[in-house]
């Protein structure tokens, strides 16, 4: 089968799509550095840094369906304009903020603008190449600008912060959008589906809202202290969930066309994806107290320990194009995942070596999977529903993620009160303080007696260091289970060459 190749034009206009995703990365991790002197600036309450904060993640996750879904309606090239031109806007909004609110509403516009370019990029990637081994290898640079934006935002944004006001740090988008704007009507293919149908608002507000409760409810289960509202959020987004699923199944023109969940290749993608996803970010963020308050490492200490997993990450996906033209992409992502799975079993083992040296195998092991499942979802959806076929990846990812802090959180967190002993002579409110987490047991230790303060700390160093054990290896049966998945769902889907035929559909 002779399928059109890509030249020099596609390849140039990949570069613009990697813009949008790496300014997306950096955004996270700017605003963690720019939240102390924003305080001191504009005093936002409680309530509202952590609105300033979360509202971004929140409305990205609430919108990307919706945004898929209309940008296979009017065009994936117009909806990223308009989402590039909303975002340029937003950041000046945000880097000029004279208070909290008006900062919380530039954060919630980026949110919505951020749900645009995702799944638009991903899908004019799928629109772009249509060879399968050129269009692997161009997602594997599409992602390797997403893990470049996490490494290089907190360098720019430092520098950025070391000499100029915290706003500075926001105003980032607007150059790099203004160079969107202008490089994507010249290299930019537009598509749109031939016949979308009418756009049902009332899937449109199930979705959002799902979504929204959902994400909400799990990040407040995660952060360690779920109230009443999260879990009747929870259950009000699961619920949304299922009538919106019902709707798709009875209306002509569907916001999510569940035909795609029929094709192994989507749904055993997706469901590979979603497994590995649930365990990145947990472990990572136990990984990253463990380093600091039971190794002792200082948070720039700890960031350098992290380079060589942010290094097996970009390598994984340099070399998974060349494998999967060699060896089934099933066996590939399956075989990576053995070997994440061994990484996790070694963060199972107390010390700086085992834990830095898993993390960089489980990441090494996972990144395969993370291009040729994405790669395999947007390319088994038909063109005119990639871009819906994109917004579910990054939905089921950014929940994923979410989920899985929730759980792997907990699991830490009960193994370290579970095994916690707290020597005599502490108070039973200090004593309650202590087991609730590490950097508590540090603090109340710090005011007590010597040989009580050395013992309570070394117990509750202890007593981390096994919820660190009993999660890892929790997370290494799912990444497990996630090859098992890999390597029978996807045992079908042949290896990559401009021969392979693209996947049929109804």
């Amino acid at each position: 089968m002779n399928i059109e190749r890509a030249g020099r034009r596609e390849w140039i206009g990949l570069g613009v799509l990697i813009l949008p995703t790496l300014l997306l990365s950096i955004d996270v991790s700017v605003l963690h550095l720019a939240a102390p002197a924003l305080s001191e600036d504009l005093r936002p309450t409680g309530a509202q840094l952590l609105w300033i904060n979360d509202i971004y993640g929140f409305l990205i996750a609430g919108f990307l369906i919706t945004m898929g879904t209309i940008g296979d309606r009017i065009g994936r090239r117009k909806l990223l304009l308009i989402g590039a031109g909303a975002f340029a806007v937003a950041s000046a909004l945000a880097a000029y903020a004279p208070s909290a609110e008006v900062l919380i509403a530039a954060r919630a516009l980026l949110g919505v603008a951020g749900a645009t370019l995702m799944p638009s990029t991903l899908s004019l990637i799928r629109n772009m190449f249509h060879d399968p081994a050129q269009r692997t290898t161009a997602i594997s640079f599409w992602m390797i600008g997403f893990s470049g934006g996490m490494v290089i935002g907190p360098l720019v944004g430092g520098a950025l912060l070391e000499n100029f006001w915290w706003g500075s740090a926001f105003l980032l988008g607007v150059p790099v959008m203004a160079v969107l704007l202008v490089a994507g009507p010249l290299l930019l293919p537009e598509y749109r589906a031939p016949d979308p149908g009418r756009l049902d608002l009332v899937s449109v507000v199930l979705s959002v809202v799902a979504a929204l409760a959902a994400t909400y409810g799990v990040k407040e289960l995660a952060a360690g202290e779920p109230g009443p509202l999260a879990i009747l959020a929870l259950a009000a987004g699961l619920a949304l969930a299922v009538v919106f699923i019902r709707r798709q199944r009875t209306i002509p023109a569907p916001l999510l066309d569940l035909k795609l969940f029929a094709d192994r290749r989507f749904s055993g993608s997706l469901a590979s994806l979603m497994l590995v996803i649930l365990v990145g970010p947990g472990l990572g963020l136990l990984a990253g107290q463990y380093m600091q308050l039971v190794l002792g490492l200082s948070p720039l200490e700890a960031g350098l320990w992290t380079l060589p997993s942010t290094l097996a990450v970009v390598a994984g996906f340099v070399a998974a194009p060349p494998l999967a033209r060699r060896i089934r992409p099933g066996y590939v992502a399956a075989a990576g995942l053995v070997l994440g799975a061994g990484g996790l079993l070694l963060l199972t083992q107390p010390g700086l070596a085992p834990l830095v040296t898993g993390q960089t195998l489980f990441f090494l092991g996972a990144s395969p999977l993370l291009v040729l499942g994405t790669d395999m979802v947007v390319g088994s959806a038909p063109p005119e529903r990639s871009g819906s076929a994109a917004a579910l990846s990054e939905t089921a990812q950014e929940f994923g993620g979410a989920l899985g802090l929730a759980i792997f959180g907990s699991i830490a967190a009960a193994v370290y009160t579970a095994r916690l002993t707290v020597p005599d002579g502490v108070s039973p409110e200090a004593a309650e303080a202590a087991g609730d987490t590490l950097g508590g047991a540090i603090a109340v230790a710090s005011g007590q007696p010597g040989p009580v303060a050395a013992a309570l700390a070394d117990a509750a160093r202890e007593a981390f260091g096994s919820g660190l054990a009993v999660a890892a290896g929790a997370g290494a049966i799912v990444v497990l289970a996630a090859a098992i998945m890999a390597a029978t769902v996807l045992r079908h889907v042949p290896a990559l060459s401009a021969d392979t035929p693209a996947p049929a559909h109804d």
